[in-house]
């Protein structure tokens, strides 16, 4: 006996919109094991925008506690987290569940320089949500040798960039870089202050800014699993909310990269 027509019956699936763009793939998206690094503002839309897309295995990596100057753009923080030092990574975890029931975050409270580089290989893509250059160069690296798609977002004030790494072909996060960046990078610092032998200044940071940067993100991370690599960011992605205008930077493959060598 065929199924009886319930009007509105559309109206009850989760997923209908997204199911009406031809070419994601909610079954392989609802499936996928995505590594997500740094929970701050940046990793506050991300996870917001991967769990409302349908992504459920989402592990955070962060080792900081939330303080009062994340409120203002991070929706899963409240005054609440910051009086009990909770985790970010927690926290944000615990909130996704909230926005689904199908979620299932695991939250790791510690450096990702300090967690087994087996987490990489335990997951088809990496997000790289971080505030500082040696930690994006790890997040990198590691990836690349586990041959797994690396999406690196970064912001200053108003203006952000993404970058999407797709071994074994195009250039990587470390390709773009250059000695300035190199010099910072050999420094060790935490933005709370755990272990400081250098203060990086603090970035200006806006929410409507992290807000692109992290819907770009998520939208690449879509066509990775949904098999439209063909669609994927090419170069790096950079927006500039002032001006009102984005375009694509190419970052051509270095020759020289020392994360290309080692993998060859």
């Amino acid at each position: 006996m065929p199924t009886p027509l319930k009007p509105g019956a559309m109206d009850d699936d989760r997923y209908d919109r997204s199911k009406r763009v031809p070419w994601l793939d909610i079954e392989s998206i609802s499936m996928a094991r995505v590594l997500m690094v740094g929970a701050g503002a940046i990793g506050n839309e991300v996870a917001k925008d991967l769990v409302l897309s349908g992504f459920r295995k989402i592990t955070i990596v962060d080792m900081d506690h939330v303080v009062g100057s994340n409120l203002n753009r991070c929706l899963f923080f409240t005054e609440d987290h910051v009086n009990r030092r909770a985790y970010k990574s927690e926290t944000i975890a615990e909130g996704l569940t909230r926005l689904s029931h199908e979620a299932e975050p695991l939250a790791v409270t510690r450096r990702i320089e300090d967690t087994d580089r087996s987490v990489f290989n335990d997951h088809e893509i990496v997000l790289g949500c971080l505030d500082n250059i040696a930690a994006r160069l790890h997040v990198n690296s590691h990836s690349y040798a586990a041959g797994k798609a690396y999406i690196d977002g970064g912001m200053d004030g108003l203006v952000g960039k993404v970058m999407v790494s797709f071994p074994p072909s195009g250039a990587c996060l470390q390709c773009g870089m250059n000695k300035s960046h190199a010099k910072v990078a050999a420094l060790r610092f935490s933005c709370t202050g755990k272990d400081v032998v250098f203060h990086e200044p603090r970035l200006a940071a806006e929410i409507t800014t992290t807000s692109v940067i992290s819907a770009v993100m998520v939208r690449e991370a879509l066509k990775i699993v949904s098999g439209k690599t063909d669609l994927l960011l090419s170069n790096a992605f950079y927006y500039d909310g002032q001006r009102n205008v984005s375009e694509e930077i190419e970052v051509p493959l270095d020759p020289g990269c020392p994360v290309h060598s080692r993998r060859d």
